[in-house]
């Protein structure tokens, strides 16, 4: 038995993610006791929704150096060899490799791409709403999470390592215009 895409008013075309009304987060424990909560304010990106939904695709990219947990010092340190290290890898990517249901949410499974190192993640996405825009322009909303293990992306080295949660959460919630 197949299962079927249940999206109420799906609209199919080609989306830009609006990095304005976007937002891609992080939540990761630390020592055990606290949850350090950051996003990444510069990305980018393109969502293709086609009239089959398995048919759909995402691919966004994330600039390092935009990491931001409102703390200035660790912030600088995020961007070190010892976390992102946004000089030898100034971008993150995903790039979907294909779209499944999951009862009223959708799966986007898909590279990420971190430090140079490309794991296979799944996005548990629900589509929030298709609609206009304040422009008169169609909107789509989205919202996903994952988890991935920082150590298959070489991410906290040295020994923050000792302190830092191997898990990290994601959290997108994102915002697109469809393109004419």
């Amino acid at each position: 038995m197949s299962m079927q895409f249940d999206i109420p008013g799906y609209v199919t075309g080609a989306w830009v993610i609006d990095t304005d009304r976007s937002d891609v987060s992080f939540e990761v424990r630390q020592m055990g006791v606290f949850t350090v909560r950051g996003s990444f304010d510069d990305i980018e990106g393109t969502i293709v929704t086609m009239e089959n939904p398995r048919d759909s695709s995402v691919s966004a990219v994330i600039r390092t150096a935009s990491v931001n947990t409102r703390n200035d010092r660790r912030d600088k340190h995020l961007r070190t060899g010892d976390f992102l290290d946004v000089e030898r890898y100034p971008t993150m990517t995903f790039t979907s490799t294909g779209v499944r249901p999951n009862g009223h949410n959708v799966l986007v499974d898909g590279d990420l791409a971190i430090r140079g190192a490309t794991k296979q993640v799944t996005l548990n996405m629900e589509v929030n709403s298709f609609g206009l825009g304040h422009d008169g322009r169609p909107l789509a909303r989205f919202s996903a999470r994952t988890e991935i293990s920082r150590n298959g992306y070489g991410v906290v080295r040295g020994p923050a390592a000792a302190v830092v949660s191997k898990t990290v959460k994601i959290i997108l919630r994102i915002e697109a215009t469809r393109q004419d």
